[in-house]
């Protein structure tokens, strides 16, 4: 069972790996996967490509954060 963990999502679009076992926090949404922590990083290595949060972002495209 602590081998098995789920990527999660904040609003910022950061991404955490958690155990599976633990109930998600407040401000964090599951992403969908889940499996052996190498399988998480795997899919986050792939889906963060850019490790600034959505806030900065947006301002720095000249868009309006929320």
């Amino acid at each position: 069972m602590s081998d098995e963990h789920r990527v999660l999502v904040n609003d910022e679009e950061q991404y955490a790996l958690w155990p599976r076992h633990k109930q998600v926090p407040a401000g964090w949404r599951e992403t969908g996967c889940a499996g052996s922590r190498e399988e998480c990083l795997a899919f986050v290595e792939r889906t963060w490509t850019d490790l600034r949060p959505r806030s900065v972002r947006e301002h720095l495209a000249g868009g309006v954060a929320s």
